[in-house]
């Protein structure tokens, strides 16, 4: 894929704004997550390249990882995402934008896991269940809070009688 910034395109070509794109600069973690998996559950039996060693190497060199055809680069084909402020297809790109930790993505995108390729549904659910994650540990945080709560007016209750 060729990286141009908009203004070499722009003098090149004419430059349209997209009038039928939602406003997407607001999208919340799970928007852009959600969005994400939409775009991978599109095409469910597509494979996509896997990345290779992700977890190998420097910090750097782990950050700019990517491939052509991986979910990445779907998810940076996606005029949406782009707007959103998806800065491109790479795993550090992906953990800014999206949230997601470095562990997560390993799971995600490493050819450890899936083999070369992955298909797009198994991307999408494990997508879908990273949107998740940040309902089901609000909820448990607050299950806590509520628990604590409840205890402390019990032993407060106890110590008043």
């Amino acid at each position: 894929m060729l990286y141009r910034s908009l203004d070499r395109i722009a003098a090149e070509a004419d430059v349209l704004a997209a009038p039928d794109l939602p406003a997407s600069r607001g999208l919340s973690r799970r928007e852009r997550l959600e969005r994400w998996a939409e775009l991978l559950g599109r095409e469910p039996g597509r494979r996509l390249r896997a990345l290779h060693g992700i977890e190998y190497g420097s910090s750097r060199e782990r950050l700019t990882c990517r491939a052509d055809g991986s979910p990445l680069a779907v998810a940076y084909a996606d005029p949406v995402l782009r707007a959103a402020g998806l800065e491109g297809d790479t795993v550090g790109d992906a953990a800014a934008f999206f949230g997601l930790s470095h562990e997560q993505l390993h799971d995600l995108l490493c050819f450890c896991h899936p083999g070369g390729t992955v298909s797009a549904s198994t991307a999408a659910a494990q997508v879908r269940a990273f949107a998740r994650q940040g309902d089901e540990l609000a909820c448990w945080a607050a299950g806590v809070g509520f628990g604590a709560a409840a205890v402390a007016a019990l032993a407060l209750v106890g110590t008043l009688a």
